[in-house]
């Protein structure tokens, strides 16, 4: 059933913030919401999609988006006068979608640094913020945050080079559940990003992040880094530390890092 722009605006208490478009498939919802940016499309502007043939992730890493089973959606943020860089919005997201799958879901949702949330050791939902830059400040025009979310299990199962870390929120999705799920997170996202300069989900986003003190592998290059997360700083930088006993701060653009158990990725 495709996803419906009247049911998510039922499920919001102020829907008068979001204009919401819906469609069966796109190439990536967030390369058609650059486009509407580009063309002064106003803050709170969403595009929603059953699925999509060229879903992004980070490091150029596609997310694999079949209709019908999942949440693929972005939205347009212009954080005009605040200094505001695109890692607190990934982590102010991260936060409202494990907020949204545990509240719809009840089932207990975790952080891997920096965008990715995990449900029992399996990756359930991805996040991506992309944006401009006033070339004068340095501070975002805007951004988008894209979001994709295995709702629901797929009949033939994940393809084999991600079925080892991919999971879905539910087995069986029930109809609502997307857009109950996608309404959650618009409204969280929206509370975080009103109060952005003083990060009340920080301390959320850490807790979350890892369940500290997990060990994972670091992937950096061509070599692959077992070590242990010790924590995640005022920066949003992670502070992990290797078997040698060396201990670093990573930031978001040089590595990634998955639990220490997986060998694939979404």
């Amino acid at each position: 059933m495709s996803l419906s722009v009247e049911t998510i605006y039922r499920y919001m208490k102020a829907p008068s913030r979001f204009a919401l478009t819906a469609h069966s498939q796109v190439t990536s919802t967030s390369t058609l919401l650059r486009e509407a940016a580009e063309n002064g499309a106003a803050e709170g502007t969403v595009i929603l999609a059953d699925g999509q043939t060229a879903g992004r992730g980070r490091q150029g890493h596609s997310f694999w988006s079949p209709n019908g089973t999942g949440l693929y959606f972005s939205v347009l943020l212009r954080p005009q006068g605040q200094a505001v860089s695109a890692l607190p919005l990934t982590a102010a997201a991260a936060v409202a979608a494990a907020r949204a799958v545990e509240t719809v879901s009840g089932r207990e949702a975790d952080i891997q640094w920096v965008n990715d949330i995990y449900c029992d050791g399996k990756k359930v939902c991805g996040i991506l913020t992309e944006g401009r830059l006033e070339p004068q400040s340095g501070t975002l025009d805007y951004a988008i945050v894209g979001v994709g979310i295995n709702v629901a299990a797929p009949a033939d199962g994940f393809p084999e080079e991600i079925r080892d870390r991919a999971g879905a929120v539910f087995a069986h999705a029930e109809d609502g559940v997307r857009e109950r799920m996608a309404a959650v997170f618009l409204e969280e996202l929206w509370d975080s990003y009103a109060i952005m300069e003083r990060q009340p989900f920080y301390e959320e986003y850490r807790h979350r992040c890892l369940r500290l003190g997990r060990s994972v592998c670091v992937l950096r290059g061509g070599d692959s880094l077992p070590a242990q997360v010790l924590d995640v700083t005022d920066e949003l930088a992670l502070r992990v530390q290797f078997d040698d006993g060396r201990v670093e701060e990573l930031t978001s653009g040089e590595v990634s890092i998955r639990p220490l158990s997986a060998n694939a990725g979404q």
